[in-house]
């Protein structure tokens, strides 16, 4: 059986901006029952996150920051976008070292997700390190006001209560949880 029939078609798509990290666009759309309209369309850059866990896997390395859309304070995981050079695990473990001061051993993919796909093309990589060591670099403050390490037995109430509201920490955490 084909999934063709079901496929949207797009016939045009406009620009509306395009930046370094985000590009907008209109797309005329027709569904498979001729009904047509219009759909805005974000494309961003890969992103790379990681679940960094201490030796005993009791703890996981997080930064708390302010978002400024949101206008919250929450925990996160380190990450950020993957820049056109490098490979998303050579990102992931650049700006853990960057947000942190820690140094991850041990990286691996844990999972890939588009957190917005009606409307974004926005793959997020994320990955999991098994310890980390101490750099002596002094955490980026533009990216955490404070760094910690978090008991993962704490994570559950803390995204209940709305402190750890990312999706890519949240699913990173969650998969982590769901393994132990």
């Amino acid at each position: 059986m084909s999934d063709a029939p079901s496929r949207w078609t797009i016939h045009e798509e406009r620009l509306v901006d395009d930046t370094r990290r985000l590009h907008l666009a209109i797309a005329h759309v027709e569904l498979p029952d001729g009904g047509h309209f219009e759909q805005y369309v974000l494309r961003m850059p890969k992103a790379s996150m990681t679940v960094v866990l201490d030796d005993s896997r009791e703890r996981v390395l997080m930064i708390y920051r302010h978002r400024f859309i949101p206008d919250r304070w929450t925990w996160e995981l380190p990450g950020g976008y993957v820049d056109p050079t490098e490979s998303p695990a050579v990102t992931a473990a650049r700006e853990i070292e960057e947000e942190t001061g820690w140094r991850p051993r041990d990286l691996r993919l844990l999972t890939t997700f588009q957190p917005l796909a009606g409307t974004a093309d926005f793959e997020n990589l994320v990955y999991v390190a098994d310890g980390a060591e101490r750099t002596g670099t002094t955490p980026d403050i533009n990216e955490a006001a404070r760094v910690d390490w978090v008991p993962l037995a704490q994570v559950p109430d803390l995204i209940a209560a709305g402190e750890i509201i990312g999706a890519g920490a949240q699913l990173g955490l969650m998969f982590v949880l769901a393994g132990r």
